[in-house]
């Protein structure tokens, strides 16, 4: 297949879409879940609530253009199991906040953020393979994530009535 300019940028927003799809869906269970947050007791360390958006707006752009990378340099078929990793990662990342805003169950949020750390982990390591500067833009996700998982758990043993 010849790759040309209009090829890669339908590619870019097709990984933008998706990427941001994802966020949508996480975004539909947060809708009304402000109330719910500022009901619960936080570690004096947790951050505003205003602070998510911002930061999961850059991230998801992020992680949008090291999945297009990747996909740029090998394609999808030749880079299926990095990609498919990508795909299964963005699934679990939207389904963690059904699962602690909406069903508010926090032993259940936290074991799913566990596994959404080892996806991403194990993502990393391929996109770094095909594509370091893939790898790398993925690395503050990684960070941040691992922030929220330990957010998770001090959130849920503060809170064993509520979650």
């Amino acid at each position: 297949m010849v790759k040309t300019r209009l090829h890669d940028v339908l590619g870019l927003i097709g990984w933008i879409v998706l990427s941001f799809a994802a966020a949508a869906a996480g975004g539909r269970a947060s809708i009304e879940s402000g109330a719910f947050y500022q009901q619960l007791l936080r570690p004096g360390w947790a951050p505003p609530a205003w602070l998510f958006g911002p930061v999961w707006t850059l991230l998801y752009a992020m992680m949008a253009v090291s999945a297009w990378l990747v996909w740029r340099n090998r394609g999808f078929s030749g880079a299926r199991a990095a990609l498919l990793l990508f795909i299964a990662q963005l699934v679990i990342n939207a389904l963690w906040t059904w699962i602690f805003f909406v069903w508010k169950q926090g032993a259940w949020a936290f074991a799913e953020i566990v596994v959404l750390w080892l996806l991403i982990a194990i993502t990393i390591y391929f996109f770094w393979r095909v594509r370091p500067l893939a790898g790398m833009l993925l690395l503050p996700y990684l960070a941040w994530v691992t922030f929220a998982a330990f957010l998770t758990w001090s959130v849920w043993h503060l809170n064993p009535g509520l979650l």
